[in-house]
């Protein structure tokens, strides 16, 4: 590092070790002179060489090399005849302040050296511990304002800076966090935060005392590395969901359309037919034949009615917008009301109710309730062979819930189904000619959740049940 490098605070320090070499050398002089006639010359020169290690070890090169330069003039005016005068009148004398100035500079330069490289490594190990400690903060980030605060409070702790700003600009908006005190002149470093695809931002710092040294800057440099590697994996993590949203989308959409074309394609048809036989004249309004006509009028109509309110529903429980209204209701009360809406179709098969009446209050939706019970009896009714029983038993399974138990005799389901039937438009198999949008049981699960409950399904040694854990409160 050269001077002009140094900062105020090292030059003060710097110039505190020199004066300091000197005293310890003269401190040295004092203690060895009483005993200057005892003691040998190579002795001495050993002795001289302690203040020197010392010098170099605690306060650098400079201070080293003044406390040998020091030690080497103390030396021959203090111990090397004739005294108090730098003449030398013996060659050999002459040899041993050489050798002994050479090996003094030696140490100086070698001890210098070492404590400097202990410095650089303290250095670096505290640069690469603030990085680990920015990384993990980039790391948890979410967001780019989230990596701009991040970014910002790590480094003007790191760079004691007076005030940081950080600006991302994004294809939607500019994003701006800063920090500190403000100042009316212009930033004192610039540093861009420069990515793959061009610039997408800056940080601007300003330190009035003292300004950035070499090594600072470099690590103001590697966070701002750090901060667009961060911003860059955010983009990329929220593009891939969106691809992963735009691919479910157009996933479901199929699905949908296909199912929806299906389902509305047969009520259509039907209610044209009936309509068109109505309006042709030749069916005689006073016979039972238009009465049968103007009853699958209405069949279809509901028909319709139910699938527009199923993807209605689909719509306000994946919005998120699905808010049950509850209050305390009987669960028998529920239950029957279900069954009263399905009479027609319920015709057909031998359904067992047992929930009995002194339950406790369920603090529950009864609508969306009462659309569980249907969508679960439907279903039950659609893939049950007719004359089958499909029943309903509900107990009390601890203080704070109820279990809720649909059977009925339709075929097993895959084991590997079994979680899979809760999901959109989703059919063990889709050649199956049963009717239907594919969403009452994924409906039916979304209104379970929103009552902080749970349903599953499980096959049975005849046939199939559906399990729901219902909180009483």
């Amino acid at each position: 590092m050269r001077k002009t490098d140094l900062s105020p605070r090292q030059l003060a320090w710097q110039a505190a070790g020199v004066f300091s070499a000197a005293l310890l050398t003269l401190g040295l002089s004092i203690l060895l002179y009483p005993f200057r006639s005892d003691l040998r010359i190579a002795v001495v020169a050993l002795l001289y060489l302690l203040p020197v290690m010392l010098s170099a070890a605690w306060w650098g090169l400079t201070a080293g090399i003044t406390g040998a330069i020091t030690a080497f003039l103390a030396f021959n005016y203090f111990f090397i005849q004739p005294y108090y005068t730098f003449d030398v009148h013996h060659t050999g004398d002459w040899a041993v302040l050489a050798v002994f100035l050479s090996v003094a500079i030696i140490i100086s330069e070698l001890m210098g050296r070492a404590r400097l490289n202990l410095q650089l490594a303290q250095a670096r190990e505290a640069e690469a511990m603030r990085l680990f400690e920015l990384s993990t903060l980039l790391a948890r980030a979410r967001d780019e304002q989230s990596v701009a605060q991040a970014l910002a409070e790590k480094t003007i702790d790191t760079l004691l800076a007076d005030r940081i700003e950080i600006s991302i600009e994004t294809s939607a908006e500019h994003i701006k966090f800063s920090r500190g005190m403000r100042f009316n002149r212009k930033p004192d470093v610039i540093v861009p935060l420069q990515a793959a695809r061009g610039l997408i931002g800056e940080i601007r710092l300003w330190r009035n005392h003292p300004p950035l040294q070499a090594p600072e800057t470099r690590i103001l440099q590697t966070f701002a590395g750090q901060g667009v590697l961060a911003i860059e994996r955010i983009r990329l993590a929220n593009a891939d969901q969106k691809a992963q949203v735009l691919e479910e989308s157009d996933r479901l959409k199929s699905s949908l359309l296909s199912s929806v074309s299906h389902e509305l394609r047969t009520p259509l048809s039907a209610i044209k037919a009936s309509v068109s036989s109505l309006r042709s004249g030749e069916i005689d309004w006073n016979t039972e034949a238009r009465t049968e006509l103007l009853a699958t009028v209405e069949e279809e109509i509901d028909h319709l009615n139910v699938l527009v309110g199923h993807l209605l529903d689909m719509s306000r429980i994946e919005a998120g917008v699905l808010k049950p209204q509850k209050k305390p209701n009987l669960l028998a009360e529920i239950v029957e009301s279900a069954l009263s809406h399905l009479r027609t179709q319920t015709q057909r098969h031998h359904v067992e109710v047992d929930v009995p009446d002194d339950l406790p209050l369920i603090n529950v939706d009864f609508v969306q309730m009462e659309q569980v019970f249907t969508n679960l009896l439907t279903n039950s009714l659609k893939y049950s062979p007719p004359g089958s029983t499909i029943r309903i038993v509900a107990r009390q399974q601890d203080p704070q819930t109820i279990l809720v138990r649909l059977t009925n005799q339709s075929l097993p389901v895959p084991e590997s189904d079994l979680e899979r039937i809760f999901e959109k438009f989703y059919r063990i198999n889709p050649s199956d000619q049963v009717t239907g949008s594919g969403l009452g049981l994924s409906i039916t699960k979304g209104i379970i959740d929103a009552h902080g409950g749970k349903i599953w399904a499980e096959n049975l040694p005849d046939g199939l049940a559906f399990n729901i854990i219902l909180p009483l409160y």
